[in-house]
């Protein structure tokens, strides 16, 4: 199986896993983030990226939760893991099945939109996140989001290719 591919077979099926739980779930995204670096990436190569993705998407999608638009169920002041490990999963895509979108930057802002009313909608569909502001609202918002932050990962992977560790 091409890399590409592959890499998008294993970012849907991390994805997956956080989304439909489970007790395997963390193990699922354990071995999909093990596999990738073995099999596609390297943690030298990929491992600031993967990093910044994470902490980044959590900082983003912690904010909003500040904010109100997110209510997952209980009070917290933090996404819940689930949530944060696909911002990680997403870091694996940049070098790879994504690395098409990153120019021009509008793909990745098309691209990036669109994810982002895939995964939150289901998100919301399957009870995991209810979004007090309204649906629409909420989903436009972070449609608008992803598609300023998938253009913003991408400078980070091409500022950390340009300066390997």
């Amino acid at each position: 199986m091409p890399r590409h591919s592959l890499n998008a077979l294993l970012f849907f099926l991390g994805w997956l896993a956080c989304l439909l739980g489970g007790g395997q779930w963390l193990w699922t995204v354990a071995l999909v983030l093990l596999v990738h670096l073995m099999r596609i990436g390297s943690w030298q190569r990929e491992g600031k990226l993967l990093v910044s993705a994470f902490l980044f998407g959590c900082a983003v999608d912690s904010f909003l939760l500040q904010l109100g638009f997110f209510d997952f169920g209980e009070a917290r002041q933090l996404i819940p893991l689930w949530q944060a490990l696909v911002w990680l999963l997403v870091g694996t895509t940049l070098y790879h099945c994504l690395a098409w979108t990153a120019k021009p930057w509008w793909r990745a802002s098309l691209v990036g939109a669109c994810f982002a009313l895939l995964s939150y909608g289901a998100s919301t569909w399957l009870g995991l996140v209810r979004l007090p502001h309204g649906e629409a609202a909420t989903l436009a918002l972070v449609a608008l989001i992803w598609a300023s932050v998938l253009p913003l990962l991408h400078g980070f992977a091409r500022l950390y290719a340009a300066r390997p560790m």
